[in-house]
């Protein structure tokens, strides 16, 4: 997504969007409207960094265009806003889940803190705060670094060499999922995994084995450990990318 561009969508363009709208741009921030119609957002929305649906009195969107945005929204690590009423914001908000939901407005809307909330959210997603955090756990620095160099622009991506340095990391941070390498000397991916799952802090972290042996053997032992999934360190940039970001959608 690039910066500060967001997309009001709405029933209709009537005299409160356009006001909103102006008030938008006028903020420095460009904007474009689109009404409740799937076609109208999907031309526009892969270049959004935040999308406002302003619903009037009983008009939020048909449940089609709701799934489109939730699945979208989260594809692409999108923020969204809401602007409605009490019935309206109740029934449109189950839709989306917490970390694409980023603000509620009860109309009518204050546009000065509705565009301070705006600047807000884009400053974060600027600044990277939106992004998953990985661990990338391996002892071959040059591995490491190429992992990072490809992941970076997608997520904010940590890493340590050895599966001590990993827990180190973790006793101070959060990880929404760790890429682990499965033959480390001194404390194996294995036990890595094992030391995770036994610490109630770190349990729960989801856990992806890296793995250069793709014989069936090797590859039986490392579905036998039961981790979230596993890539072979041949795997190419495009393909980790695709996987990973089906992952984080799944488990949105």
């Amino acid at each position: 997504m690039s910066r500060n561009q967001v997309m009001v969508i709405a029933q209709k363009e009537n005299f409160l969007v356009r006001v909103l709208t102006k008030k938008i741009i006028e903020s420095g921030i460009d904007c474009v409207f689109a009404t409740y119609n799937i076609n109208n957002i999907s031309k526009e929305l892969k270049d959004m960094d935040a999308v406002t649906v302003y619903m009037d009195e009983g008009m939020s969107p048909p449940e089609d265009v709701l799934h489109y945005l939730g699945d979208a929204l989260a594809e692409e690590n999108g923020k969204l806003m809401l602007i409605g009423e009490g019935d309206d914001l109740k029934k449109v908000t189950r839709w989306f889940p917490s970390d694409v939901l980023y603000k509620s407005f009860t109309r009518p809307v204050n546009n000065e803190e509705y565009i301070d909330t705006l600047k807000e959210l884009l400053s974060k997603a600027d600044a990277g705060e939106f992004k998953k955090q990985l661990l990338v756990v391996d002892d071959d620095p040059n591995y490491l670094s190429l992992v990072r160099e490809w992941l970076k622009g997608s997520y904010k991506v940590a890493m340590a060499n050895s599966g001590l340095q990993a827990l180190k990391w973790l006793g101070k941070n959060k990880a929404d999922l760790i890429l682990l390498d499965h033959e480390m000397p001194v404390t194996s991916g294995p036990q890595v995994l094992e030391m995770l799952r036994n610490d109630d802090e770190t349990k729960d972290i989801p856990v992806m084995f890296l793995t250069g042996k793709s014989d069936k053997k090797s590859v039986m032992e490392v579905i036998a450990l039961k981790p979230e999934g596993y890539f072979l360190k041949t795997i190419e940039r495009e393909e980790l990318l695709e996987k990973l970001k089906e992952f984080f959608i799944l488990h949105s």
